[in-house]
């Protein structure tokens, strides 16, 4: 078996740090959880390699690099009540988890939102709540968030986060059409409910799908 604790330390070093990650917190969140957990056991020799990859139902998981990046734009801190779009395999609720006092990760997929939920449970990450339904409806139970965390591209980012979005607060969205480039966007809402917009970089993301 590959030595996942040396894997995991190798990719915070060099896909992290070496790309401009350098926030302790972040860095720390990123070597407490075992990616390898996240993935498929086939998968796992894979699973710190850099790159997204499959997780089923058509969907990945994000490259670790590019997480690294929504969480450090997002500005996530401690006491922050975050919400994340597109949980997959719960890997990136995990380690925003590290940092945050609590995450709402949602998943239009029913397989594998239950597996998200299982997973997390069973790896003792107890401050995420998974829930399954339509992504760009939000969870206007737990509104108004800190920070939303977004891993599918739309035209435009949903209005509907937009308002679920605290004054202060960032969203990290990729915005652009299904199969090409998209654009990784910050929004900043403003105390006047107005929205900054600041592009992050060129990314590739599974379409956001309302039901």
């Amino acid at each position: 078996m590959p030595d996942f604790a040396a894997l995991r330390e190798q990719m915070v070093t060099l896909q992290l740090e070496q790309r401009g990650i350098r926030q302790p917190a972040i860095l720390d969140a990123f070597r407490a959880v075992p990616r390898e957990r996240f993935v498929a056991e086939e998968l796992a020799p894979h699973a710190y390699a850099d790159g997204p990859l499959p997780i089923g139902s058509g969907q990945t998981i994000s490259q670790p690099y590019i997480v690294a990046l929504m969480i450090q734009a997002a500005g996530i801190k401690p006491g922050d009540q975050v919400l994340e779009v597109g949980a997959g395999s719960g890997y990136a609720a995990a380690v925003a988890s590290r940092i945050a006092d609590e995450i709402v990760a949602i998943e239009r997929h029913p397989d594998l939102a239950a597996e998200a939920r299982d997973r997390l449970k069973r790896l003792g990450f107890d401050n995420v709540l998974v829930v399954q339904g339509d992504g760009t409806k939000g969870w206007p139970e737990g509104a108004p968030f800190d920070s939303i965390l977004i891993a599918a591209a739309g035209s435009e980012p949903p209005p509907a986060l937009l308002e679920q979005l605290r004054p202060g607060g960032r969203m990290i969205i990729p915005v652009g059409p299904h199969g090409g480039m998209q654009n990784l966007l910050r929004l900043t809402k403003h105390q006047d409910g107005s929205i900054r917009r600041d592009e992050l970089c060129a990314v590739r993301f599974v379409p956001l799908v309302a039901d």
